[in-house]
């Protein structure tokens, strides 16, 4: 049976299907039921092994890929450079590790958030149980406070209100009686409530229909454990271009390896040595523990933007996002109603100040209205701050929210109050509250009856129009009680229709005098709610949050569709989207019922225009997600619900609320908001673009050092051995290990250039290893580097005798000349960092020193060539000797030339575009 079926069933056959009754279980019956049906809990998936996550940390493509290279240089004789790749890549796999150890538990919030202890009927006696051992069956009892443990229909209620915001996120209290009615959504049936919602008003009993993973929050946490993660664009390329470095490092080894065999007729096993040199060579060890430095840097800079980061990966995948599918309540609102319009029959008012702090006034025509001037306003005034049980109390700090304790349309009546200027604690006890008939979702109204000083009473009354508008029947028009008539009717509803036109809810409000004659408890919904008198209408709203028109502006602009998916209703979620320029007129609104009955094809062809979704079940956000991603989109989804986690696990970027975000939510997200405030997603877009393009720069940084690094193996195998080896492979690892870090992190922090987010999200075909950037690493900077650095081996030689003498081989003037080469690459790298900075932009435009972190990376790539030339242990190490100045004036005249040789090439490029 689903919940229409258990909402219509007569209850006396409900019993019968349960095998229960009115007076509960046996306990024989219970046993036996929880036999059957297993504990009320939810229960875990099988999770990956903390073993297996420790091991999988080492085992990405480029991770195995180091591994293999450590092994190749020590079977090539070179045992230190391949236990200093080995000890780079343990490095990283312990910090990749730690992120993901850092991950949370969706469902373990899950389980956290079922109640512990549960009041049900056993052998026709009330007890108290563990909330575990309910079973299909029990009858149990419910007060204000308690979390609910089971899907269950009511049986009995006194004024109950349920707050649901855990399935639906929506924060509106939920009337439910035992009577059947059924509103918009999947859990609008009056009759039923569910496990893991809670109290808040009221008592009621309820027969159990399903516990544990058969209840609709069982469901949802199914779906939170069944949801794959997938991985992250930036995954996809790494693996993509740990293939592309692999086969180009496997050629050229192939390549050297035949050369040195035919050319040079070096024996086979002397040239597969040497190849397997060349092979590590080319692989840029220092590839991955720069990415994930750089990412994790990254990271850190989000999180001063109020955007907290769990998965290193997302913050690339946030730069690729193409849709956002964002919740309304709380994310693009501020999920704080409050009232905008009031009308009475004497005139119409509009209401300033949003939220729930008193920031504006009443205003008619423009102008701040005399309250006692408006006899209706006044009254309305006052219905609205004594028939109110929600008290709100203000932030403790700027940094802080108001609090409400009540209901949300409560909240927005109390603070009309203060916005008013009435004296609310002279009125309330000048008129005290002696009886109140509360709210409940069959009538729709609230009621309160209050004592005057001459010895009568007044009755205060609150709700939907059309309900009050049925116990009516007079009006109060300027002052004046008459009689209500059709045209009244008519200019009330049509008032009432243009709000609602606007995506505005409105209450109405009215009351009458009453002798005291009546024993205040025997004020019964008959007796009170009769012969009303009309006074007027109040219509509000959640009020968008100031920063997202200009956020949905932004995002717009970089070609990011946004697509609201709500609980709330069409009129409110068309209302809210055409108001901060999410959609147009034209926008197409689909309701979770009508989304049900759609096949898939017809799904995409909706999403390929402007679309909103309205009244939306869990599962339904979490298609939605899916569907997109089918089509080629890399998806965000935001949210803050118990409703949201499935989506947000499933979606590239699963976006929670720091806030009001539950902890479910925040566990299967992978960023959360620490302002819940939808602009700091764009923040956060426009970050991890910069983080893609920052990627590309040190990865160009990295690749045009490996042809100064070959260049000396190619001179030794096209010379016949003639020329010596002017690099060995410790001082390449010194180049990929050590100068060349701390540049290319700086690269990573390089700031966002101008214009990132007036360009479309980033092609799905296009690579990090591009054509371009390969010509630009090995054909210019490459380039470059190698004439420089062979320049600079031959300078000592030269120094030396040569040519009138053969070139040095072995030796204190080899050490001497292998370093001048070190040296030389190290300088023309400072260069390259400088000039890498950007694509075409001029350096010296943005501040060729404005970036400290490459300003300071520079700095330490030149200490640590002091140290590996000066300190003794290092020099036997790393075979290197110390320079005599005029190498170093020689070498100090390098970076300048050829930053402004790259300056006339990228003056070239911006002219020629």
């Amino acid at each position: 049976m689903d919940d229409k079926d258990f909402a219509e069933i007569d209850l006396k056959e409900l019993y019968k299907q349960l095998d229960s009754n009115k007076n509960g279980l046996t306990q024989s019956q219970a046993e036996q039921k929880l036999k059957k049906f297993g504990s009320n809990i939810i229960t875990r998936a099988r999770g990956e092994s903390q073993i297996k996550t420790f091991f999988k940390s080492f085992s990405s493509m480029m991770a195995i890929l180091l591994w293999v290279s450590g092994i190749i240089a020590i079977f090539a004789g070179i045992t230190e450079l391949g236990i200093a790749i080995w000890a780079v890549n343990v490095i990283n796999g312990l910090f990749s590790f730690w992120q993901e150890f850092a991950a949370k538990k969706a469902t373990d919030s899950l389980m956290k958030m079922l109640p512990t202890y549960a009041s049900v009927y056993r052998d026709g006696k009330l007890t108290k149980i563990e909330a575990t051992k309910m079973v299909p069956g029990d009858i149990f009892s419910i007060q204000a406070g308690n979390s609910i443990s089971a899907d269950a229909r009511l049986i009995e209620t006194d004024e109950l209100q349920v707050d649901e915001s855990a399935l639906t996120g929506e924060s509106t209290l939920v009337s439910k009686s035992p009577d059947y009615s059924k509103g918009q959504g999947k859990f609008a049936y009056g009759n039923l409530i569910y496990a893991g919602t809670t109290v808040s008003v009221g008592t009621g009993l309820a027969i159990a229909l399903s516990t544990g993973m058969k209840t609709e929050f069982g469901k949802i946490a199914q779906l939170t454990q069944t949801a794959k993660r997938v991985d992250s664009p930036l995954q996809i390329e790494l693996n993509r271009l740990t293939r592309q470095l692999s086969i180009i490092a496997i050629s050229i080894g192939v390549v050297f390896f035949f050369a040195a065999v035919f050319l040079v007729k070096n024996p086979i096993a002397k040239s597969f040595i040497f190849s397997l040199g060349m092979i590590v060579a080319f692989i840029p060890e220092g590839l991955l523990p720069t990415v994930t430095l750089s990412l994790a840097q990254a990271v850190q800079r989000m999180a001063h933007k109020n955007a907290l980061v769990k998965n290193l990966n997302s913050v690339e995948t946030l730069g690729e996002t193409t849709v956002i599918a964002t919740d309304k309540t709380g994310t693009l609102t501020q999920n704080q109603m409050t009232i905008n319009h009031i009308w009475t029959k004497e005139s119409e008012y509009e209401v300033s100040g949003e939220g729930y702090i008193n920031n504006g006034e009443i205003r008619e025509k423009n102008k701040p209205v005399v309250l006692s001037e408006h006899s209706s306003l006044e009254q309305l005034i006052k219905i609205a701050s004594l028939d109110n049980d929600t008290e709100v109390q203000a932030p403790k700090s700027l940094k802080d929210s108001p609090k409400i304790i009540g209901t949300p349309t409560e909240a927005s009546l109390t603070i009309l109050t203060e916005k008013s200027g009435i004296d609310f604690v002279a009125l309330k006890k000048k008129m005290p509250r002696i009886h109140e008939v509360h709210f409940d979702s069959r009538r729709q109204r609230m009621s309160t009856i209050h004592q005057l000083a001459d010895n009568k009473r007044v009755i205060f009354t609150k709700g939907a129009l059309d309900f009050v508008l049925q116990v009516t029947d007079r009006i109060l028009d300027n002052g004046k009680v008459r009689s209500i008539t059709e045209n009244d009717k008519k200019e009330i509803l049509d008032a009432n229709r243009k709000y609602a036109s606007d995506g505005l809810r409105s209450l109405a409000f009215a009351y009458r005098e009453t002798d005291n004659k009546v024993d205040p408890k025997e004020y019964k919904i008959d007796n009170t709610e009769e012969h009303l008198i009309f006074v007027g209408l109040a219509s509000m709203s959640d009020p968008p949050r100031p920063q997202v028109y200009q956020a949905v502006k932004k995002a717009h602009s970089a070609g990011i569709k946004i697509i609201m998916v709500t609980g709330d209703s069409e009129l409110t979620a068309k209302s809210v989207a055409m108001k901060i320029g999410l959609v147009s007129k034209k926008v197409q609104v689909v309701t979770g019922e009508r989304l049900s009955r759609m096949n898939t094809d017809q799904l995409k062809k909706a999403l390929s225009g402007e679309i909103i979704f309205a009244r939306v079940a869990p599962e339904q956000k979490y298609q939605i997600v899916t569907t997109l991603q089918s089509m080629g989109h890399i998806v965000a989804s935001t949210g803050d619900g118990v409703n949201d986690a499935p989506a947000l696990k499933q979606a590239n970027i699963g976006v929670a609320m720091g806030v009001s975000g539950t902890d479910v939510a925040k566990d299967a997200a992978d960023m959360i908001l620490t302002d819940d405030n939808f602009a700091s997603i764009v923040s956060a877009i426009e970050e991890g673009r910069a983080v893609y393009s920052n990627i590309q720069k040190f990865l160009l940084y990295i690749l045009n050092s490996n042809m100064p690094e070959a260049i000396p193996s190619v001179l030794f195998l096209l010379s016949g051995g003639i020329i010596p080896l002017s690099l060995t492979v410790m001082q390449i690892l010194t180049v990929d290990l050590g100068t060349d870090m701390l540049p290319a992190l700086g690269l990573g922090a390089e700031k966002i250039e101008a214009g990132v987010m007036e360009q479309p999200p980033r092609d799905r075909k296009a690579h990090l290893l591009t054509k371009n950037l390969l010509v630009k690493a090995f054909g210019w900077y490459g380039l470059w580097g190698s004439i420089i650095s062979t320049a600079a081996y031959f300078f000592i030689n030269w120094t030396l005798g040569w040519p009138g003498q053969a070139l040095v081989s072995s030796g204190a003037n080899y050490r001497e000349a292998t370093t001048m080469t070190l040296a030389a690459i190290v300088f023309f790298q400072i260069s390259a960092a400088i000039d890498a900075r950007t694509e075409k932009i001029s350096v010296f435009k943005i501040g060729i020193f404005s970036n400290h972190h490459v300003d300071f990376g520079i700095f330490f790539e030149i200490l640590l060539l002091i140290v590996l030339m000066y300190v003794p242990f290092l020099q036997n190490l790393f075979e290197t000797a110390p320079l005599k100045p005029l190498e170093w004036l020689l070498l100090a005249c390098v970076p300048l030339p050829m930053i402004l040789l790259e300056e006339g090439r990228k003056a070239w490029v911006r002219k020629h575009d």
